[in-house]
């Protein structure tokens, strides 16, 4: 009986950063929708923060697995800007078709994710190293690749970037009277696909579990018999993968390419992780609570923004403002976790 219960605290716990997340995220959005009104009342002002988010969702899922494991992984915002460049060369000026440039971007993730999971597993050496020179290294490339930003004119990629998904029930009446229907990008729709995935795998599967393991006690973990080092190559692999795909959502997003492309994103992608309740010690993490952590970080930027505060300094301020709220709270369920 007693063990019931301590379980049931330790899962209390465990999903006490999960409902925080939300219930701020919540908190937020229906403030601004009181306060600020205009916008926010509309639906599709929501649509719109998945819109322009997708390809930060996906890259904070794989943020969130490789701090889970204990590592960070900040090239993602370098390999965006890479796959987008590269997919935006190929169709453009090599004549490329839309299938073969997801396979490039696909590629290009897979590649940095095989070489710094290799480095960070099977060699030791520090992922924040490793990933700070596959930062450089890919934001370079970018840059040899093609030097001017430019918008991709090939027929075929623009039919699939303004794709647009209704969404029934949602729309609403413009200025003029006529009924607008509510969409989302192809993009939302695979952002919101791989949170399903990375959610369904972390709970529910033996490799899941692994990550947890080994992020909580690397020591423990090779007691319980689980690989650590192809463990840990397996989360920057993932995490890899995840950001070529994300390059390639961000694409669909923007339509061009550009040296310039996602900047600051895996910076975006570690606090969303981190508001989400993702620990930077490792061992704790949720992907529900880091795709609420992007809402979270979308919607209090265009609060901002909404309240006339458009400098990028106001938008620095509330972010770090609120990265310092939820590391506090993180350090207050640590804290009363120990003391149980």
């Amino acid at each position: 009986m007693k063990s019931k219960s301590l379980k049931k605290v330790s899962l209390s716990d465990a999903n006490l950063l999960l409902t925080i997340t939300i219930v701020v995220f919540f908190l937020m959005y229906i403030g601004a929708m009181i306060f600020e009104g205009g916008g926010f009342l509309k639906p599709q002002t929501f649509f719109n923060i998945l819109n322009a988010n997708g390809a930060l969702i996906i890259t904070a899922c794989g943020l969130s697995l490789v701090m889970i494991t204990g590592s960070i992984d900040i090239s993602v915002g370098g390999v965006v800007a890479l796959v987008s460049m590269c997919c935006a060369v190929y169709l453009d000026f090599k004549g490329g078709n839309v299938f073969v440039s997801l396979l490039i971007a696909l590629a290009i993730g897979l590649g940095f994710g095989l070489v710094q999971g290799f480095l960070v597993a099977y060699l030791d050496i520090q992922p924040f190293i490793v990933t700070l020179a596959g930062m450089f290294f890919a934001r370079g490339m970018t840059s040899i690749v093609h030097t001017d930003p430019f918008n991709v004119q090939n027929e075929a990629f623009v039919k699939l970037k303004d794709t647009r998904v209704i969404v029934p029930g949602m729309g609403s009446v413009n200025r003029i009277g006529k009924y607008v229907n509510a969409y989302v990008e192809i993009g939302v729709i695979v952002a919101i696909l791989i949170v399903v995935i990375m959610f369904v795998m972390l709970r529910w599967t033996k490799l899941g579990r692994s990550f947890y393991a080994v992020g909580g006690n690397r020591q423990s973990a090779l007691m319980l018999g689980i690989n650590v080092k192809k463990t840990r190559f397996l989360a920057h692999l993932l995490s890899g993968l995840l950001a070529g795909i994300a390059g390639y959502v961000y694409f669909l997003h923007v339509g061009s390419g550009a040296a310039t492309h996602a900047s600051g994103m895996e910076m975006n992608a570690i606090a969303s992780s981190i508001i989400g309740g993702t620990l930077l010690t490792g061992g704790v993490g949720n992907i529900i609570g880091t795709f609420f952590g992007v809402l979270s970080l979308s919607t209090i930027q265009n609060i901002v923004s909404s309240a006339g505060l458009d400098q990028a300094w106001w938008t620095g301020i509330t972010i770090a403002a609120m990265l310092c709220l939820f590391l506090v709270i993180q350090s207050v369920v640590l804290a009363r976790k120990k003391r149980k």
